[in-house]
């Protein structure tokens, strides 16, 4: 989950490689370092622990010129973060210097073999056992740069993404991936390299996604060369990609996170469009229409899917249980792929990752794939890993999310769900007229309703100044519900540091009522839906214990209203959509609390936005 950029032109390198190197700061931000070979061939490499802005500052009296040059943020896997353990890595001649995004398994046996060789090492990483085991075989066999990388790799376990700089060749970069993402932009004689387009979207539209084993020569005023670790050449396709420039950046937020929490409405009206159709009352996904028969010949859903994107699949259950009458299994991914599960011709696997590059969701997939399972990505990346591994599936069209909190994308991942339930559901014809006709035309005014609730951010900044110095948090809700509580709970403990649990409201008298005094504030998500009642007892349980608690009602709610410290009333909904407006007053709380508590909340510690490591 460490960001890479690569850029080698007529420009000047550093400044577009420390912009590329902001833009994927929010995979990682241990570390940085730039590495570029100037007009007298010397290659140069300048790194220091801390964000992009350290090493800006370190580099200000530095030699940063030339035309060719890698750069690299961090989030540390292998060795605590520092100078020494930042990228880029030097060979031990110093004619060499790589990036690298991912694990080496086999590491620490490269590098026993290599010390018995006399290499020495000035790291705790992964990565540099790396480039001096591609500079050892380069020089032992005295061979190509290219062709001692292929040679390395095949003797790697692991994942990568890597670039590679050889002072030796000055107009040439080497970038190979396997199981991390890695996008070279083909510009006007120039070419530009990211782990995503985000750094390369304000220079070109054209762009290769390197798949799995391919290793890409990116050489000055030549073609785009991709091979294999075999040497065989390959061609890949230039695909155009569709970003806007003001999508990644705040555009007068004081941060993503904010500017992403306010674009949701937006964000659902973009991944219905052309999906509802509100005029002939019904939901349309091509996936539905094109597979049909795979899908409605299922006799079981499994979704797969890791933190934020595991909660959304929890609402995404209880929808396609109750409208198409189909068991469904929400898993861990990081536990699915490992535990032997049973996985049948006929089952449906759903993935849902944001970035479509998480690497347990990812391995679930592969996993499923070889047990014969119909695979059904949800992903918001457009051409990112999993979508090109799966058969079919469905963009959630949310646009770029920086800030490492996901926020628009769990919307946009619910949204999709639905969609996809309903369509379903239709399909199946179990759902009655009636309900499909409510269901869709309350669907068409989430984002209204969303706009509206987006008016309390100040009612909300306020209250949250209340509950900063809180040292735990509880969350509390109840069927579709239940999964915005734990969804609330990780935004909070995410971006605030303030240890906060969500649970089914029901659950709380089996342990976790415990805890609760006037000191611990209880956010309860208390809509007037079929569970109004029961979670209404839960408060009074809370209260007759001192606890503070902060009710998410329905608008006009007078019962709970007179009992709760503190209210935020939201539109009323149908109660399958309740998750798609009761998130926000939850996302706001986390944010405001964080802010108030002087927190990074776009760049949390310890945390990147991209899990592209196990």
């Amino acid at each position: 989950m460490c960001g890479i950029v690569g850029y080698i032109g007529n420009k000047e390198a550093f400044p577009i490689l420390i912009k590329g190197l902001r833009r994927l700061e929010y995979r990682g931000y241990d570390s940085a370092g730039v590495a570029l070979i100037n007009d007298n061939g010397d290659l140069n490499v300048f790194k220091t622990k801390g964000k992009v802005d350290n090493l800006v500052e370190y580099c200000s009296d530095k030699n940063v010129t030339g035309n060719i040059g890698i750069a690299h943020t961090r989030w540390a896997t292998h060795g605590e973060p520092s100078s020494l353990n930042a990228h880029p890595h030097y060979s031990q001649s110093k004619n060499l210097a790589i990036i690298h995004n991912g694990i080496i398994e086999n590491y620490s046996q490269l590098r026993s073999r290599l010390q018995a060789k006399g290499i020495s090492f000035v790291s705790d990483t992964d990565t540099e056992v790396l480039v001096q085991l591609i500079e050892f075989i380069q020089e032992e066999k005295n061979i190509d740069l290219l062709t001692a990388v292929q040679l390395a790799l095949n003797e790697v376990i692991g994942a990568y993404a890597i670039a590679i700089l050889d002072h030796r060749n000055p107009d040439t970069i080497i970038a190979a991936r396997n199981q991390s993402p890695l996008v070279v932009g083909i510009g006007d004689d120039e070419y530009f390299l990211g782990s995503d387009a985000s750094p390369i979207v304000e220079y070109t539209d054209k762009v290769v996604y390197l798949e799995d084993g391919n290793i890409a020569v990116i050489k000055r005023h030549d073609d785009l060369k991709v091979v294999n670790i075999q040497n065989r050449k390959l061609y890949p396709e230039i695909q155009t990609i569709d970003i806007n420039l003001g999508q990644i950046e705040k555009g007068g937020y004081p941060h993503f996170m904010l500017k992403e929490i306010f674009e949701q409405p937006d964000c659902i009206t973009n991944c219905m469009r052309g999906r509802v159709n509100i005029d002939t009352d019904n939901v349309v996904l091509s996936a539905v229409i094109d597979y049909k028969k795979q899908l409605l010949q299922a006799k079981r859903f499994v979704i797969v899917a890791c933190g934020t994107s595991w909660h959304a699949g929890l609402i995404g259950k209880q929808m396609i249980e109750s409208f198409c009458r189909i068991p469904v299994e929400v898993e861990y991914a990081s536990e699915f792929r490992y535990r032997n599960p049973v996985i049948c011709k006929d089952d449906v696997v759903i993935a849902i990752s944001q970035s479509g590059e998480t690497a347990d969701t990812l391995a679930a997939v592969k996993l499923a794939k070889r047990h014969g399972a119909f695979i059904y990505g949800i992903c918001n990346a457009i051409g990112s890993s999993i979508p090109r591994a799966t058969d079919t599936g469905s963009y959630i069209h949310v646009g770029p999310e920086i800030g490492v909190a996901s926020t628009k994308a769990f919307t946009g991942q619910v949204s999709v769900l639905t969609m996809l339930a309903l369509a379903l559901a239709k399909e199946r014809g179990t759902i009655s007229s009636a309900d499909y006709l409510k269901i869709v035309e309350e669907l068409h005014q989430i984002p209204n309703k969303m706009k509206e609730l987006l008016k309390l951010n100040k009612r909300i900044a306020d209250l949250s100044r209340t509950f900063t110095y809180a040292r735990d948090f509880l969350f509390l809700g109840r069927g579709y519900n239940y999964p915005v509580a734990l969804e609330g709970a990780l935004k909070l403990k995410e971006i605030s540091y303030i240890h906060a649990e969500g649970y089914p409201a029901a659950e709380m008298k089996h342990g976790p009522i415990a805890l609760i005094d006037s000191d611990m504030p209880v956010v309860v998500i208390a809509t007037h839906n079929a569970m109004y009642d029961k979670v209404l007892s839960n408060i009074q349980e809370v209260k007759a214990r001192k606890g503070k608690v902060i009710a998410i009602v329905s608008k006009g709610d007078e019962t709970i209203s007179r009992i709760a410290d503190e209210v935020i009333e939201m539109p009323a909904t149908i109660e399958c959509l309740e998750p798609l407006l009761a998130t926000i007053p939850l996302q706001l709380l986390a944010y405001h609390i964080a802010v108030c508590r002087g927190k990074d909340v776009d760049q949390p510690r310890n945390l990147a936005k991209s899990v592209t490591v196990e």
